[in-house]
């Protein structure tokens, strides 16, 4: 079944578009206005509740009532079913304020949800779609169980089966240990094996209600408290001939890998991008301790240097990430064919990018590093929390499966010779064509973002020493990512030899920065005649540039000093007025 998302305005006047981002911004700052300022301890939905929902691990009761009043669930169903999700770059911004406050309340309230139903609304049929939206705008939560612990990101290996019932039907046997939310859920999707055969075609995918399931043939397993995500509920189920009618069936028996292969391209994209709020919340916690321990509420923030580059070369980290989630999630309606490298990218870089800033962060806390009550104690819950969004089905090791065997096709038929992608995937707003769902390839020998990396460096006219210094980082990267096609086509001559795996896994890692540098140098480029002059100066730009030449080990020459003084600016003034720290400078408050 082909499955259109329409967005709200699809090719209209300029008014129009103008019209969509301001009701966008209006749902976002009604969602902050009722969060609260998080550092009150009489906040409800503030930190200190927060926190104590944390350590006892309990879902955090305030702020999923606040997201019930709010009427989060309309963001996940589409507009043609009654809700407002129209398009995923929207989805992101909505959420951010969500994953801003806790990464829990985001993941246990929200996204597991939109996780499963996105499988419903690609593949399932009006019927199956029509029914879940009526049970999540009725207040319904749904859960999705595709991997299993025993074999982490090797989804395909599952061990849960269902074979066909002498009467019809399914009959269901095996167990999924790890299920967020499947003791509140009103619908579960099911991925399991339906042919014993190996195969591209031996899983298929199964929509359940709990009124389906005979509590003789399923139980429900102990619940489980990780580390990160306390508040998550985690519990397991085990099916033991459990039957099923036919019409469980979500879209053609067999085809579950590709469902799941195709929906892992919109839930990697949207879960990875929402991630940069809970960075921004890490950075402004850093900035709130820099500023206590200097006496900068009154006077000025310290001066210490060790300490003014680790929350610059934070921001900067956060500003290059951002980058490229914004081109991942407008590239799922405007470069459906390629996001399957795209969203693979983003969320491979999401561990080692909020990892790395993270530990940057960290040296201004010092040992407030370790506190859990407060202001402070949000740190810590992040540096737990952040983590668990790279594991699983979807994290780092079925990101470089996706990757590394399309880049010898990528290196001859499309690196170098592409057309540059089009200006609308790197605009910060603006209107998008519906998402196609159908047109989400596994793989397509196309890469029209890095050809935008070849395109923006050739026309930085270099006026001013940063935008030079921005024409030589960008040169800088050309040349890299030369040496990377002329080395996967060398490997890809010598043959599939084993010994030559590491090297693919480097070349990944070499060609998912030049992505995101591309991303960089797009937004930059769509920014620099804009109306936010943050944006519209290079100084951000260049920084990030130099940063992914810096972890590709690429020798480069000191930034201008201009550059840092703008950006350390940058950073003080957010915090000063309450905006935050991604590329879109919403404000916030406390």
């Amino acid at each position: 079944m082909v499955t259109t998302l329409p967005t709200a305005l699809p090719h209209t006047s300029e008014a129009a578009a103008r019209r969509r981002e301001s009701a966008v911004r209006a749902r976002v700052a009604e969602l902050e206005d009722l969060f609260g300022d998080p550092s009150d301890p009489a906040n409800p939905a503030g930190y200190t509740a927060l926190l104590e929902a944390d350590r006892a691990a309990v879902p955090f009761a305030a702020g999923e009532a606040l997201l019930d009043e709010f009427g989060i669930v309309d963001e996940y169903v589409p507009r043609a079913l009654g809700g407002r999700l129209d398009a995923m770059d929207t989805l992101v911004r909505v959420m951010r304020p969500v994953m801003r406050r806790d990464v829990g309340l985001a993941i246990g309230h929200g996204m597991t949800t939109f996780m499963a139903a996105s499988d419903v609304w690609a593949t399932g049929s009006d019927r199956q779609r029509e029914w879940l939206a009526g049970l999540l705008r009725a207040g319904g939560r749904a859960a999705i169980a595709q991997h299993e612990t025993a074999h982490s990101n090797d989804f395909v290996r599952s061990q849960v089966t269902a074979r066909r019932g002498p009467g019809g039907g399914y009959l269901i046997s095996g167990g999924k240990p790890l299920v967020n939310n499947l003791e509140r859920a009103g619908a579960l999707v099911l991925f399991c094996r339906t042919d014993p055969a190996p195969g591209s075609r031996s899983h298929s995918v199964l929509l359940l209600a709990p009124e389906q399931l005979s509590d003789a043939h399923a139980a429900v397993t102990a619940r489980r408290t990780p580390v990160g995500l306390r508040g998550c509920r985690f519990a397991g189920v085990e099916f033991d001939d459990c039957p099923v009618p036919d019409g469980a069936l979500l879209g053609p028996e067999g085809s579950g890998i590709e469902t799941a292969l195709r929906s892992f391209q919109i839930s990697r994209t949207v879960i990875a991008a929402t991630a940069v709020a809970a960075l921004d919340t890490s950075l402004r916690t850093a900035v709130r301790i820099d500023r206590e321990q200097s006496g900068g509420w009154q006077g000025r923030p310290t001066d210490n240097s060790r300490t003014g580059a680790a929350l610059t070369n934070a921001f900067v980290s956060l500003l290059l990430y951002d980058a490229l989630a914004v081109v991942a999630a407008r590239a799922l309606h405007l470069l459906p064919a390629e996001t399957s490298v795209t969203s693979a990218a983003l969320k491979y870089l999401m561990p080692r990018v909020l990892g790395e800033t993270m530990y940057d962060l960290s040296i201004v806390l010092g040992s407030d590093f370790y506190t859990r009550e407060g202001t402070r104690g949000i740190f810590q819950k992040h540096v737990r929390d952040v983590p668990v969004l790279s594991l699983g089905h979807a994290g780092t090791v079925a990101c470089q499966a996706t990757v590394i065997p399309q880049m010898p096709r990528l290196a001859r038929r499309s690196w170098f010779v592409e057309d540059e992608a089009p200006a609308g995937l790197f605009r910060l707003d603006g209107d998008l064509p519906p998402l196609r769902t159908d047109r989400l390839a596994l793989a397509c020998g196309r890469d029209s973002l890095s050809a935008s990396l070849l395109a923006v460096a050739a026309r930085i006219e270099g006026h001013g020493p940063v935008e030079r210094a921005l024409r030589a980082l960008a040169g800088l990267l050309v040349e890299e990512f030369r040496d990377v096609r002329r080395r996967v086509l060398r490997l890809e001559a010598a043959g599939p030899a084993t010994s030559a795996q590491p090297a693919r896994f480097a070349l990944m890692d070499r060609y998912t920065l030049l992505l995101a540098g591309a991303a960089v140098l797009g937004v930059w480029d769509q920014a620099r005649y804009g109306s936010d002059p943050f944006l519209a100066d290079p100084s951000w730009a260049a920084a990030a540039l130099h940063r992914i030449c810096g972890r590709l080990g690429t020798r480069v020459d000191a930034l201008p000093p201009e550059c840092e003084t703008r950006l350390r600016h940058e950073v003080q003034l957010r915090f000063s007025t309450r905006t935050s720290y991604d590329l879109y400078s919403t404000p916030i408050p406390g």
